[in-house]
């Protein structure tokens, strides 16, 4: 099972949605299934096998969720430093194409959402910049080509 490094407030927000799935959304599709069964027929009846199948993918959510919990490794984040781009570093870039600076935090997949700035550590940027040092160049092979960034500032 491989090992997936979180934050405590990522493995709360797991937990808080696992608890949501199974104690809301399951009952809800069991009272679905229930309700379409009692119409009759199943071999035509739409609305069962719509019930159906939104159980077979919520159960497969839930399964996801539990080996995820199961795997998480809760990071110190009193213990990160900024002497190097590691894992719950928030770390401000500047591309040096286009002179526009970003500012990210790394974190673990589970945890990556680009609207608020944080990116997963397995994506090509964060690998790129994964051991480097403020002032160091990293140049970072994505899908379109090169991109060439300068670390600015690396912060908790």
């Amino acid at each position: 099972m491989a090992v997936t490094y979180m934050t405590e407030e990522g493995l709360r927000k797991l937990k808080e949605e696992l608890i949501e799935l199974e104690s809301v959304q399951r009952p809800e599709i069991s009272r679905q299934i229930a309700e379409a069964r009692d119409k009759g027929d199943l071999s035509e009846n739409a609305e069962y096998d719509a019930a159906k199948e939104a159980q077979g993918m919520l159960e497969a959510k839930i399964a996801q969720l539990k080996t995820l919990i199961a795997s998480a490794r809760l990071i110190d984040e009193s213990s990160i430093g900024t002497d190097d781009v590691k894992i719950m570093n928030k770390v401000t870039i500047r591309n040096l194409q286009t002179k526009k600076s970003m500012t990210y935090t790394l974190v673990s997949e589970s945890e990556a959402d680009l609207k608020s700035g944080k990116i997963a550590v397995n994506t090509p940027i964060a690998q790129g910049l994964m051991g480097k040092k403020v002032g160091d160049v990293a140049e970072i092979k994505v899908p379109s080509g090169t991109m060439t960034f300068e670390i600015v500032e690396i912060s908790i």
